[in-house]
């Protein structure tokens, strides 16, 4: 049975419709996995009653010839999506007991398409972190090691949880948000395949908001033929999400060709500032010759504002998250502490209900937009953020898609970088441009650093191209032959 927790998308829903094996029977294999795994600290909320009900009612669609694009299939939820009747925490003690009434238009997409849901899975409290160390659930870890050393590690995040339940096979793929990497950054520091698609590509409705400007759903799989297969199950206009795009959703798996003959590919040259890893500059070199062997062209391209992006961010982000977690009050619903008055009773619930972090960056972003700031800060930084959007315009004129490192370092330990937020803001320094700009950004894990931890580049494409991004990503993957696992899932 542990054989199958190893499969992909495309070989389960092969084998479950070829009758190898029942949907059921992969459904357990995975909650044998989960429990064993629980040391991980990838789950927050485990669902093994609602996981069997769904791959019972799979099989039987299975058996009749009405499977879904998903069907069967088993995943995690990142906990920050609502499941109608299942604890939605958004990894913070505010939200620690909310049972939403309702469902996110992506977590019902993917269990219309027969989808199996395992669990909710671990993750920065309320998405604001590069490394799941501030959840209210506890930290996650990768079940990658260093070579040699037994130092817990990272998953990245703040889709940690996503990240490390699919690389350590206790998911077969999970759903993520990104909204300044935290798809592609945990993805890379886990050694799988994590997309980030255009603004608008999947709806935000039912999501819970950090910044709604930048918030974007996707998914997290083993492979990018996967991902493409995931894609297409949870994207769609949503009449809920007045930002979901009304466009067609194309068949993604068929875009993989592997045929990118005659395609550009850019290569930022701001991307490569002085100090940068040696490790990953060679990887981003190895990687635009894999692409040039394969018959693309390889080109140098120049997005000049680059490098006010993260300060844009950071006033951007937090400005937006400050607005957003203002509805955590203990009025509604969530936690509350009672107080002397009502503005004690704020006060006591907010301080008590959210982490350090989610405190930080609501100071920062409601400091952004005071009264006496905000044309300083936050509309200068709009402003800006516009300046980075025409430099991928201006870019994707002369090319198709854009290569670079998906991060500047491979995963670190536990408590090693939470301490210092600045240092912690940087791990996002080659993602969030992307994010700023709304276009869609591919994760592939490519190779390994000289202590045996995935590396990843990141491909960036032209709005709701992901077609390319992903064909261009399957012939990345291909070239790489990435097939390394975490210790102890050999074999």
């Amino acid at each position: 049975m542990s054989e199958l927790t190893k499969l992909t998308i495309a070989e389960a829903r092969d084998g479950m419709a070829k009758g190898a094996f029942t949907a059921v029977e992969l459904t357990q294999a995975h909650l044998t996995a989960m429990e064993a795994a629980r040391a991980l600290n990838a789950y927050i909320t485990e669902t093994p009653e609602v996981a069997l009900a769904r791959a019972g009612e799979s099989q039987a669609r299975i058996e009749v010839g009405k499977a879904g694009p998903m069907e069967g299939i088993p995943v995690g939820i990142k906990d920050l999506f609502c499941t109608e009747g299942v604890k939605t925490t958004a990894g913070s003690n505010i939200l620690g007991n909310f049972v939403p009434p309702y469902e996110s238009f992506v977590s019902r997409k993917l269990k219309d398409a027969g989808a199996v849901m395992l669990g909710k899975t671990n993750l920065d409290e309320f998405a604001m972190g590069s490394s799941n160390e501030t959840s209210a659930s506890g930290s996650c870890v990768s079940p990658w090691t260093r070579t040699g050393d037994d130092t817990k590690l990272v998953p990245g995040g703040s889709s940690g949880g996503s990240a490390s339940a699919v690389a350590a096979r206790i998911a077969m793929a999970a759903t993520g948000t990104d909204t300044g990497g935290s798809i592609r950054q945990p993805a890379a520091f886990c050694g799988i395949v994590g997309l980030k698609p255009t603004y608008g590509r999947c709806s935000r409705w039912g999501i819970v908001a950090f910044a709604s400007s930048l918030d974007q759903a996707g998914p997290m799989t083993r492979t990018v033929g996967d991902a493409a297969i995931m894609l297409r199950a949870m994207a769609g206009h949503d009449p809920m999400d007045s930002t979901s795009a009304p466009v067609e959703v194309p068949n993604f798996e068929a875009a993989l060709t592997g045929d990118i003959r005659g395609l550009k590919i850019g290569l930022p040259k701001e991307y490569r500032p002085e100090g940068l890893d040696p490790e990953i500059a060679a990887l981003w070199d190895r990687g635009a010759e894999m692409l040039k062997d394969a018959g693309a062209e390889v080109v140098e391209v120049s997005l000049p504002h680059t490098k006010y992006a993260l300060a844009t961010y950071y006033i951007i982000a937090p400005a937006e998250a400050s607005s957003n977690l203002a509805r955590y009050d203990g009025v509604r619903y969530g936690l509350r502490v009672d107080g002397d008055s009502l503005n004690d009773m704020y006060c006591k619930t907010r301080a008590a209900g959210f982490g350090e972090e989610v405190r930080r960056r609501i100071l920062v972003g409601t400091y952004a937009l005071s009264a006496g700031y905000y044309d300083a800060y936050y509309l200068k930084a709009q402003k800006v953020r516009a300046l980075i959007a025409e430099d991928f315009k201006t870019a994707f004129k002369t090319v198709d898609a854009i290569l670079t490192p998906t991060t500047p370092t491979a995963a670190f330990g536990l408590g090693e970088e939470v301490s210092d937020p600045v240092t912690m803001y940087l791990n996002d320094v080659f993602t969030v441009p992307t994010s700023l700009a709304g276009l869609p950004g591919l994760s592939v894990p490519v190779g390994l650093s000289s202590t045996g931890l995935p590396l990843g580049l990141q491909l960036v494409g032209r709005y709701f191209d992901e077609e390319t991004v992903l064909n261009v990503g399957s012939v990345l993957e291909k070239a790489a032959g990435f097939s390394a696992v975490p210790k102890g899932l050999e074999g």
